[in-house]
C-alpha cells in the first residue's frame, strides 16, 4: 500500500516544484500560507459539523480566524510548542508587515501573524498532523465549538 503524501508535497510533485529550505523563507511568506491553511481547516470543520447557510458559516468562521482570537489561541498554546515552533512563532510575531488589521490592535495582529507563520511552516514542511493537533488544542482551550 502506497503511503499518502501531504497536500503540500502533492502540489510540489504535480507542478514539478523544487525542494525548499523553509528556514530561508520570510516569516511573512510563511504567514501568507499559514493564514490560508488555517482558514481552510476552520472552514472544513464548520462545513462538516453544521449544515447551515453560508452566511452563518461565514459568521462562525470569522469569529475563529480574527486576529484577537488567534492572539488568545497562541497564548493558550505556549506551553505545548517545541523550541523550534516557538522560534518560528517569534520570527512571525516580530516581522514587520506593511499593513495591519482594521479591527485589531497591533499586538494582537503581530501575535496572529506569528501563529499563521507557524501554521504555514508546519504545512509546508509536511507536518500536517502537528498543525491539526495545535489547531484542535487551541480550539479546545478557547472553548470554541469546532
Amino acid at each position: 500500500m502506497e503511503e499518502s503524501l501531504g497536500l503540500a508535497e502533492q502540489i510540489r510533485r504535480e507542478f514539478t516544484l523544487g525542494e525548499m529550505n523553509l528556514r530561508t523563507y520570510s516569516p511573512l511568506t510563511l504567514a501568507f500560507v499559514g493564514d490560508c491553511i488555517y482558514d481552510l481547516v476552520i472552514r472544513t470543520m464548520l462545513v462538516e459539523r453544521y449544515n447551515a447557510p453560508p452566511e452563518r458559516l461565514h459568521k462562525e468562521k470569522s469569529g475563529l480566524v480574527k486576529a484577537q482570537t488567534q492572539a488568545r489561541m497562541v497564548l493558550a498554546l505556549q506551553e505545548e510548542l517545541t523550541e523550534e515552533e516557538k522560534d518560528i512563532y517569534r520570527r512571525g510575531r516580530n516581522a514587520r508587515p506593511h499593513s495591519t488589521a482594521k479591527n485589531a490592535s497591533a499586538a494582537d495582529y503581530r501575535k496572529a501573524t506569528g501563529l499563521e507563520a507557524l501554521y504555514g511552516y508546519l504545512y509546508l514542511s509536511g507536518r500536517t498532523d502537528r498543525l491539526l493537533e495545535l489547531v484542535k488544542l487551541s480550539c479546545e482551550r478557547m472553548d470554541k465549538p469546532v
